[in-house]
């Protein structure tokens, strides 16, 4: 499965900040008073970014891995809440035939370990689609942002 690196949300970057003036370089150590004293001009550094923390990316990832376990979760319990409620208030639906004897209940009751299967795949293709390249995406970032801090 390949990944699409477009997003399928606007993504909006940071907002550039413009580099904050450095002060000239006062020498640490006495000039010779035969050698003309050398000026160092600042070098120019990456403009400052916000940090990680405030990015929207966080709060779509938040929402993507929200709705990711609210559909395994709610495919998996709804089946099973639905079994409970027809064993309550259907018995006679549950007792019913389906084919060669086997009670519906029964049947129904074996479904259950398929649906969970279906839940289980439903988690991990969301993951795989949704969750997974964004995670990836503010992973490098995170990394970027602490190269950058690093060699400040």
């Amino acid at each position: 499965m390949s990944y699409d690196p477009s997003p399928s949300y606007p993504h909006h970057p940071p907002p550039h900040h413009p580099a904050p003036p450095y002060p000239p370089h006062a020498p640490t150590h006495h000039t010779p008073s035969h050698r003309a004293p050398t000026h160092h001009t600042p070098t120019r550094r990456a403009p400052r970014r916000d940090p990680l923390g405030h990015h929207s990316d966080l709060r779509i990832l938040r929402s993507a891995y929200r709705w990711q376990r609210r559909t395994a979760t709610l495919t998996a319990l709804g089946y099973f809440t639905l079994f409970l409620i027809l064993s309550a208030c259907a018995p006679g639906f549950m007792t019913g035939t389906v084919a060669d004897g086997l009670p519906t209940g029964l049947l129904l009751a074996l479904v259950q370990l398929p649906v969970t299967w279906l839940a289980i795949a439903l988690y991990e293709q969301t993951a795989r689609r949704r969750v997974d390249p964004l995670a990836d995406r503010i992973r490098k970032e995170a990394e970027l942002n602490a190269r950058r801090e690093a060699g400040r």
